[in-house]
C-alpha cells in the first residue's frame, strides 16, 4: 500500500472512528447525567462493582484475538473462523464461571443486589466474543464506516430504554439494560452490515499459531485491566459504595474524552502501523504524529477540565456530587499522560515484539501494586493520587523501548509534547481565576469555556504550533477537494443540460 493510499485511509478511520466514539460516548454520557440525578451515589457503586469482574472476563474474548488477526498480514477465512469459535467457546466457559461465583461476591461485599445484577450483566461476555472477530475484519479492511453504523444503532437504542427505565424508577437495572442491550444491538447490526460470517472451518494450527502471538497480548491487557480494576475494588471493599460512586464518576468526565479520542485514534493506528512495520523510518513518522496531534488535543481537554471542575459538577449532577469534584482533577492528570502511551504501545505491537509490551506490563503493575498498597489504608483520594503517579512513570516506561526499535528517544518525544503542554497550562491557569467572579454557575462555567478556546487557538495560531498547523493544512486541503469535486459536478450536469 503506497504511503499517500494509507494517509488517506487513516484519515478517513479517524473520522469515521472519532465520529462512533463521539456519538456513542455523547448518548451515554447523557444518560449517566440523567441517572445520576435519580439515582443515589451508592446505587452507582453497585454497577461499579459489578462491571469490575465483567470487565476483566472480557480481556480474554476481546484483547489481543482481534489484534491478533489484525497484525497477521496474511490471515485468512480459516483463521478467522477458528478464532471465532476459540473465543465463543471460552466465552461461555467465562460466563459459567462468574454465574456461579455470583452469590460468593454479593457475600463477599455485602450487598445481595450484586448476585443477580452480576448474572443479567456478564451475558455481555459471549456477545463481546461475537463481535470480537467482526470488528477484527472490519478494522484491519479499514471499513470503519461500517464499524460507525452498528456502534451507533446500539447506543441510540439502549441510550432510549435506559432513560424510559430511568424515568419508571428502575434504578440500577436501567444502567444493566444500557450496557446489554447495547451489546445486543451492536452485535446484530455488524452482523448484518459486514461482508464476513464464520465459515464450518477449524484449524488447530490456526489457533495455536495465532494465540501463540495473541497470549502474550491478552496477558498484558488482563494485567492492565486488573490494575485498573484494582482500585474499584480495593475502595468498594475498605470503604463505601458512595465513595467509589464518587471516585468513578470522577473519573467518568476525562475518561469519556479520552476514550473518545485516543480510543478511535488507536484503532486507526494500530492497522496503519503494521501496513508500515518493516520500515522503521515510516514508523517513526507515524508514531510521532500521532503522538503530537492527540497531545494538542487533549492536554487542554485534560488541563482545561481541571479548571471547570466545581462549575462543571455543580452544574450537571448536583451538588450531592460535588465531593467527587477532587477526584475528577486528579483524574485528569492522570489521563493526561495516555496519549504518549498509547503511541508508543502501539508502535510496539505493530512491529510484533508482543513479548516486550508483556514484560513492560509486569514491570509497571509492579510499581502500581505497591503504589496502591501504601496509599490504600490512607484515603480514597491518597489512592486515586498514586494512580496519576502510576500513569506518569508508565509513560517513561513505554517511551523507553522506542530509542532502540525506531530511534524516537524520550528527549525526542518530551521535545515534540513541551508546545501544546505549556500552553495548555497557560490556558488552565488563566481560566480557572474566572471562577473567582460573582457570577451564577452557568455563566462561570460558559466563560470558562470559550476565553479557553479563544486562548488556545489564537496562542496556537501566534506561535505557530507544529500540529496546529498540520491540523489546518489538512482542513483546509480536505475543503479544497470537496469544493473542486463539487465544481466538476456541477460543470458536468452543466454540459449535459
Amino acid at each position: 500500500m503506497g504511503e499517500k493510499t494509507l494517509k488517506n485511509k487513516v484519515m478517513s478511520g479517524v473520522f469515521w472512528a472519532f465520529s462512533e466514539r463521539i456519538i456513542s460516548q455523547g448518548v451515554s454520557f447523557v444518560l449517566s447525567i440523567i441517572l445520576a440525578r435519580l439515582l443515589m451515589p451508592s446505587e452507582y457503586g453497585i454497577i461499579a462493582l459489578v462491571l469490575v469482574f465483567t470487565n476483566l472476563a472480557n480481556v480474554f474474548v476481546s484483547n489481543g484475538i482481534g489484534e491478533t488477526l489484525i497484525q497477521k498480514k496474511d490471515a485468512d477465512e480459516t483463521d478467522f473462523s477458528s478464532l471465532f469459535y476459540f473465543s465463543l467457546t471460552v466465552s461461555v466457559g467465562l460466563y459459567t464461571i462468574l454465574f456461579f461465583l455470583a452469590p460468593y461476591i454479593a457475600v463477599f461485599y455485602d450487598h445481595s443486589e450484586l448476585e443477580s445484577v452480576l448474572r443479567v450483566i456478564a451475558l455481555i461476555i459471549p456477545l463481546s466474543s461475537i463481535i470480537t472477530i467482526q470488528q477484527a475484519y472490519v478494522s484491519k479492511k479499514m471499513m470503519f464506516k461500517k464499524m460507525f453504523f452498528s456502534t451507533i444503532g446500539g447506543t441510540l437504542a439502549s441510550g432510549l430504554i435506559g432513560i424510559v427505565m430511568a424515568y419508571y424508577g428502575y434504578g440500577v437495572w436501567s444502567l444493566v439494560a444500557q450496557y446489554l442491550i447495547n451489546a445486543v444491538v451492536n452485535t446484530i447490526v455488524l452482523f448484518f452490515i459486514a461482508q464476513w460470517r464464520p465459515k464450518l472451518k477449524f484449524s488447530i494450527y490456526s489457533v495455536k499459531q495465532l494465540v501463540g502471538f495473541g497470549w502474550k497480548l491478552v496477558v498484558a491487557n488482563f494485567i492492565n485491566v486488573f490494575y485498573a480494576e484494582l482500585r474499584s475494588l480495593m475502595i468498594g471493599k475498605l470503604y463505601t459504595p458512595a465513595a467509589l460512586a464518587f471516585y468513578n464518576r470522577g473519573n467518568q468526565f476525562p475518561n469519556l474524552l479520552i476514550t473518545s479520542i485516543d480510543t478511535a485514534v488507536g484503532k486507526v493506528l494500530f492497522p496503519a502501523m503494521a501496513e508500515v512495520n518493516n520500515d522503521t523510518a515510516h514508523l517513526k513518522n507515524v508514531t510521532r504524529r500521532s503522538m503530537k496531534v492527540t497531545a494538542y488535543i487533549i492536554f487542554p481537554l485534560m488541563i482545561g477540565l481541571m479548571s471547570i471542575a466545581p462549575s462543571l459538577i455543580e452544574l450537571l449532577l448536583t451538588r450531592k456530587w460535588m465531593e467527587a469534584v477532587p477526584f475528577l482533577q486528579i483524574c485528569c492528570v492522570f489521563w493526561l499522560f495516555q496519549p504518549v502511551q498509547t503511541a508508543n504501545w502501539q508502535a510496539i505491537k505493530a512491529l510484533g515484539r508482543s513479548d516486550m509490551i508483556m514484560k513492560l506490563e509486569i514491570y509497571k503493575k509492579i510499581i502500581g501494586v505497591s503504589l496502591l498498597l501504601i496509599s490504600m489504608n490512607i484515603s480514597v483520594y491518597a489512592i486515586a493520587m498514586s494512580n496519576a503517579a502510576f500513569a506518569g512513570i508508565s509513560m517513561l516506561i513505554n517511551m523507553m523501548p522506542n530509542k532502540k526499535l525506531m530511534n524516537y528517544s524520550m528527549p525526542e518525544q518530551f521535545r515534540d509534547l513541551a508546545p501544546s503542554l505549556l500552553l495548555s497550562l497557560v490556558m488552565g491557569g488563566s481560566i480557572y481565576t474566572i471562577s473567582w467572579l460573582s457570577l451564577p454557575t452557568i455563566a462561570i462555567l460558559l466563560l470558562q469555556i470559550g476565553c479557553g478556546a479563544i486562548i488556545y487557538v489564537v496562542a496556537s495560531h501566534l506561535f505557530k504550533i507544529d500540529s496546529y498547523v498540520y491540523l489546518l493544512n489538512m482542513l483546509s486541503t480536505k475543503l479544497r477537494r470537496r469544493s473542486t469535486a463539487l465544481t466538476s459536478t456541477q460543470g458536468i450536469v452543466i454540459k449535459k443540460w
